[in-house]
């Protein structure tokens, strides 16, 4: 099971916010923590906002901010909503795609158990589960004790 650079963007996101103690972060400040798209990541914060995971705040000084408790946000939940096709050969498609023994492939019910079962080892964990280890992670994403994180700083002076 692979799972897509969305749904990692996804995650990393939600653990950013999770460990953010001050609130608010912007795209551009977790962008660069993480070295990674800001306009992926914009896609994938608009998209976990409709899906009510994280609220945005508008203007000067707005930005992101968790709109659940970290432990109601269900890793399996989450991968769900941000994985466009679950299907891991095309015979899970809904068209029923077409494949010439179909109706008596056991292959189809064994993948179907996997993906299953991938599902709910991660239904088993919560963003809390993520985020335990809170003052290792605040450190690597470059956070200073009052929260901020370091790079966004240095790039406003700039």
């Amino acid at each position: 099971m692979r799972l897509t650079v969305y749904t990692d963007y996804a995650l990393r996101l939600l653990m950013y916010l999770a460990v953010k103690d001050d609130g608010l972060a912007t795209i551009a400040e977790v962008a660069k923590s993480y070295g990674i798209s800001k306009n992926h990541l914009m896609k994938v914060a608009h998209q976990l906002g409709v899906a009510g995971y994280v609220g945005t705040v508008r203007g000067r000084g707005g930005g992101l901010r968790l709109a659940k408790p970290i432990d109601a946000i269900n890793l399996g939940d989450v991968v769900r909503h941000t994985e466009p096709d679950m299907a891991l050969v095309p015979c899970f498609a809904p068209d029923g795609a077409s494949c010439a023994i179909f109706s008596s492939c056991a292959l189809r019910g064994a993948l179907s158990g996997a993906r299953d079962a991938f599902l709910s080892a991660l239904d088993g964990h919560t963003l809390a589960d993520l985020v335990r280890s809170r003052a290792p992670l605040r450190r690597l994403l470059a956070f200073k004790p009052d929260g901020r994180a370091v790079r966004q700083r240095h790039a406003q002076r700039a």
